[in-house]
């Protein structure tokens, strides 16, 4: 069997249309005004759907991780567009890490791995 390669996460949402422009915002600004995000050869496809509570009672079920090349860049970027953070940034042995929430509620993190040991 060969191994298969992610392309797509279907997010879906009460509001895909405001979900799609906070991602956009966050983590995707070069992105196009509509249709799926390519962020790092995945795409994030937002969908409307009426099987899904407005707010996610389990966001910590999935969670989608963005790594960054400098996590405290993307912090001062997140909140400049007023995130709602629920773990600030903090130093891990081998990495940067920071949780936040999206407007339905699910959790996101952005990870700057970094050398064992280094600061």
């Amino acid at each position: 069997m060969t191994t298969t390669a992610l392309g797509s996460i279907l997010v879906g949402s009460t509001d895909p249309d405001r979900l799609r422009t906070w991602y956009r915002a966050a983590f995707a600004s070069d992105q196009p005004d509509e249709g799926p995000l390519n962020v790092g050869g995945v795409l994030l496809v937002f969908e409307k759907r009426t099987d899904v509570a407005h707010t996610n009672p389990e966001p910590g079920r999935t969670i989608v991780n963005f790594h960054v090349e400098d996590a405290h860049q993307a912090e001062a970027h997140l909140n400049s567009i007023g995130v709602t953070w629920i773990a600030e940034l903090e130093r891990r042995p081998s990495a940067w890490f920071g949780s936040l929430l999206d407007p339905d509620g699910n959790y996101v993190q952005i990870i700057e791995f970094t050398a064992e040991g280094t600061q």
